[in-house]
């Protein structure tokens, strides 16, 4: 059983760090399970209900503040529901056009919304310009929680 929890661990924790950079994936929960599953694997010997709960804690806050940072851009640059929508699709989307796709996805997406909201080309760059600087700041801050996420896990268990 011990064997079946750590490849599960593994396999969550890898999958996780995938979900932190893919929007298609919840990278912090998926993360957050695979430490809870090393947790388990060593009977909580080492990791207790403190460490989980603020490993709980930051694996919601890493989702909150991808969403935040996503409507917090694209508002500040005047975005409209429309292109707040189409650049989540383009993130979805981008994802199959590798690095680029996911860097380009979000700014296609809330352009095509955009202006299919208004028609205005200027008001649509800057909102495509919007929402994928807060897709962008959205995932630093969710690559940084994940990390950290990890590192305290490890502080724990080995110190």
């Amino acid at each position: 059983m011990t064997v079946l929890l750590w490849i599960l661990a593994v396999v969550l924790v890898l999958v996780g760090l995938a979900g932190l950079v893919l929007p298609a994936l919840p990278g912090p929960v998926l993360l957050f399970a695979g430490l809870l599953a090393a947790a388990a694997a060593e009977g909580f010997a080492f990791v207790g209900t403190k460490t989980l709960v603020t490993l709980a804690l930051m694996a919601v806050l890493a989702l909150v503040a991808d969403f935040v940072a996503g409507a917090l851009g694209a508002k500040r640059y005047g975005a409209s529901p429309r292109s707040v929508a189409g650049a989540a699709i383009g993130a979805v989307i981008g994802i199959f056009f590798g690095f680029a796709g996911l860097l380009l996805g979000p700014f296609v997406g809330a352009l095509i919304g955009e202006l299919a909201d208004r028609r205005d080309l200027v008001a649509a760059g800057r909102a495509g310009w919007g929402a994928t600087l807060g897709l962008v700041i959205g995932t630093a801050a969710k690559i940084a929680l994940g990390f950290t996420m990890i590192g305290l896990f490890l502080l724990v268990r080995f110190l």
